[in-house]
């Protein structure tokens, strides 16, 4: 452990707050900052900081917000952090952002004389707040060493992929093709066994012990089950998300039709205001073209 004990954590959702938390049973004294009033109060309620933030005092800030332009106007904006932190200050990029962007953050935080992690996340709210987060992280060795401690208190497992700042984002993006492709894959199937008079309930029963499972499914059918649709994890992630993927397959001439697929349930999903719902949502775009009503089962 750091004797620096100031961590800013800027992006209070179901992840970032997690990790907040997980920090703090650490014992770190976490500095915390959302645009939304309720999760920032939530997150003074449960013992973090708010207030003026001691940027010169700071061993790191965490990033878990939405977006590359959410982070780099965090970053590099005319408010930026880039300009108020003492050398070597250690930045970890929790978001989903393209492997060009993670390089480009990198480089331009290096000419400050800040340290960068490309430091991506998966396993949705509940390891967040466990504290048993993966990380797929890639960043200079210095990086690395000063976040060891914030890994260990906030991870179960630990993917390096070397020195080269954007392998972790790379691989973030391939977890993301296939997260976004099972989730719409889960939804399609529960809604089709609904319209042969498979009861949601015995069919995650069934599918979670055959070939056909994911962990997705497994995670997210008991939301449509359940009839509980609060984001653990939006819809409006999934543009998002796919989109970055996709980019990356165009700039690299590789074909994702299933991912594009996808995509097209997600966007439809947002288009008719679900976007703020939990991704599960989306198996109400299969239910409203098959005619049917997802009630709770």
């Amino acid at each position: 452990m750091t004797e620096n004990k100031n961590i800013l954590l800027i992006g209070l959702g179901s992840m970032g707050f997690g990790i907040a938390k997980s920090l703090m049973r650490a014992g770190y004294k976490v500095y915390g900052q959302d645009k939304n009033p309720k999760q920032q109060k939530k997150f003074f309620q449960d013992g973090g900081f708010g207030g003026k933030v001691p940027y010169d005092q700071l061993e790191a800030v965490v990033i878990v917000v939405l977006n590359e332009k959410q982070t780099r106007e965090i970053i590099f904006g005319k408010e930026g952090i880039s300009n108020k932190l003492k050398n070597n200050t250690l930045i970890m990029v929790c978001t989903t952002v393209s492997p060009d962007f993670a390089k480009e953050m990198d480089y331009k935080c290096a000419k400050k004389g800040l340290l960068y992690l490309d430091a991506p996340i998966s396993g949705g709210s509940k390891k967040s707040l466990e504290g048993k987060l993966s990380y797929m992280i890639s960043g200079s060795q210095k990086a690395l060493q000063k976040a060891k401690p914030l890994l260990d208190s906030t991870s179960e497992k630990v993917f390096k992929f070397g020195q080269s700042v954007g392998a972790g984002s790379a691989m973030k993006a391939v977890n993301q093709m296939l997260a976004g492709i099972h989730i719409s894959a889960m939804a399609e199937a529960i809604t089709f066994g609904i319209t042969q008079g498979i009861d949601p309930k015995k069919f995650l029963e069934v599918i979670s012990e055959c070939a056909g499972t994911s962990w997705m499914l497994e995670n997210r059918a008991p939301h449509i089950i359940n009839d509980d649709y609060s984001p653990k994890s939006s819809i409006n992630i999934w543009p998002k998300d796919l989109g970055i993927v996709l980019d990356i397959a165009k700039k690299s001439n590789f074909s994702a039709p299933l991912t594009a697929t996808a995509m097209q349930q997600f966007l439809a999903a947002a288009g008719i205001g679900l976007g703020h719902e939990d991704d599960a949502a989306v198996a109400k775009i299969y239910a409203r073209n098959a005619g049917i009503e997802l009630t709770k089962y």
